[in-house]
């Protein structure tokens, strides 16, 4: 399938057309001829013989965004006054800012909430550091920490581009939580100084939100800092993401008829997102699953192999499969993928097992185009807006430290993260449930509250609260 425009790519174009001629109407026909699409036209201002127009439309990318002005620059009697990239706009000075709670309006209001009626608050909490949580924004807090090493689709692009990213991540956190998150993007790649750069800025967070970090490096800075810290360390690429897809999968499932503990799945990519995923699977349940790699189906006999991949020999793949993705595949209940573009084709879909269930997950090209998946498999998932069952972390992590930020949670653990998916889940009735429903959608009303709520409870009944239970 072709690329379709998106709001993403938009484009506002200030023009001057002649009043009472026929260039509106060519405006809107141009850009569609070009391939774009018309989301606005407004006039903002007329004399006796001109308009002028802004006019917005969706493009694929810059590049055809420059077309589309071109071809607007070549209808006759339009003169092209301003071209504003609507995205680049919205960024301008970044997304988020500060605020205060108290309006500074006198001295009593400055004595009270800076010097010297603040220095009672410091005391009382050199006596009780805990008083921080109540007392500070600390209770509010969340750090977004990322060295920019696996941004998005980008790869390694570093800390300064991060920041938009991470921007973006505290204004979610802000919207759908009311939850403060600051974004801190680490200049080194280093991972003890990453490790000693988190621990020493701590204090003022109540969480640590870990984004974009490469594996396997995010693996061992996760591990380090929720032993060091007493705060909870979530890195959203992995147990996000592993969240939504056990929610959704618990979905799919049901569509199906099948049950989790009964499936054969097979797995492709065991990186940050992959490992989490799998761990989480095999927490809720799943019994029979082979992971796949760049190597092949991952199984006892490979060599060389590093911790992570030497766990996931040692957890699946009881029956020793081995040979390539395409080999392991025939027979599979579930496909999950969470690697690399254009691996799987119909054909292989069509040796899977019946009401098969696919989950192609890489971004933005998945292992295989969902249209095509859709033709072939019950239920498919993906990780594209422009298709039904959308695997979308916001999903969960607003609701989840709302929930861990509630009950002053010190860490998390898979207990919490399994009430979450299982949250998420029930929101699609029985009733709305269907093959192109199976997780609800961002905006759902009840979805981040009911998150929260159930990780308020995981917390209250398994205790995460305590720093001695046992992590993810």
């Amino acid at each position: 399938m072709a690329p379709t425009p998106s709001i993403s790519n938009s484009i506002t174009v200030r023009l001057e057309v002649p009043a009472g001629g026929s260039a509106v109407s060519q405006l809107t026909t141009t850009v569609e001829e070009s391939g774009g699409i018309v989301t606005a036209l407004d006039v903002t201002g007329s004399g006796t013989d001109v308009l002028r127009i802004d006019l917005t439309c969706a493009a694929v990318d810059a590049e055809h965004a420059d077309r589309i002005v071109e071809a607007l620059r070549a209808v006759g009697d339009v003169e092209v006054r301003k071209v504003s990239d609507r995205t680049f706009l919205m960024h301008l000075g970044g997304v988020i800012g500060t605020a205060s709670k108290h309006p500074i309006r006198n001295r009593d209001d400055l004595s009270m909430i800076y010097t010297p009626g603040v220095a009672r608050i410091c005391m009382a909490i050199a006596e009780d550091k805990e008083d921080a949580r109540r007392l500070t924004i600390k209770r509010n807090s969340v750090a977004v920490i990322s060295d920019g090493s696996a941004v998005l689709g980008l790869g390694n692009i570093g800390p300064y581009a991060a920041l938009p990213v991470m921007e973006g991540k505290a204004a979610l956190f802000k919207t759908f939580a009311d939850i403060d998150a600051w974004p801190l993007c680490l200049d080194t790649q280093d991972v003890d100084q990453i490790v000693e750069t988190v621990a020493a800025l701590s204090p003022g967070f109540a969480g640590i939100n870990l984004e974009d970090i490469s594996a396997p490096r995010c693996f061992e800075i996760e591990t380090r800092l929720r032993e060091r810290l007493d705060i909870p360390v979530f890195h959203d690429d992995q147990h996000g993401t592993a969240i939504v897809v056990l929610a959704a999968l618990t979905n799919a499932l049901r569509v199906v008829d099948k049950k989790l503990a009964d499936v054969r799945v097979v797995m492709s990519g065991a990186g940050a997102a992959g490992s989490a995923i799998l761990k989480l699977l095999l927490r809720a349940g799943l019994r029979d699953v082979t992971v796949c790699d760049i190597g092949g189906a991952i199984n006892t006999d490979r060599e060389n192999m590093d911790k992570s991949i030497e766990w996931i020999a040692d957890h699946t793949n009881a029956e020793g499969r081995d040979g390539s993705l395409k080999d392991v595949l025939p027979g599979a209940d579930v496909f999950i993928g969470v690697s690399a573009p254009n691996l799987l084709t119909a054909d292989d879909l069509l040796t899977m097992a019946k009401r098969a269930v696919v989950f192609a997950l890489a971004n933005p090209d998945a292992e295989i185009e969902p249209a095509v998946a859709r033709r072939h498999a019950a239920v498919v998932a993906s990780g594209r807006s422009d298709y039904p069952n959308q695997i979308n972390n916001l999903l969960a992590f607003p609701g989840v430290f709302r929930g861990l930020l509630d009950a002053q949670s010190r860490t998390i653990n898979d207990t919490v993260l399994v009430a979450a998916a299982e949250a998420i889940a029930t929101i699609v009735t029985d009733d709305e449930l269907n093959a192109d429903y199976i997780i609800p959608s961002v905006f759902h009303p009840d979805i981040h509250k009911r998150v929260a709520a159930a990780v308020r409870t995981a917390c209250t009944l398994h205790g995460p609260a305590s720093s001695g239970q046992t992590a993810v």
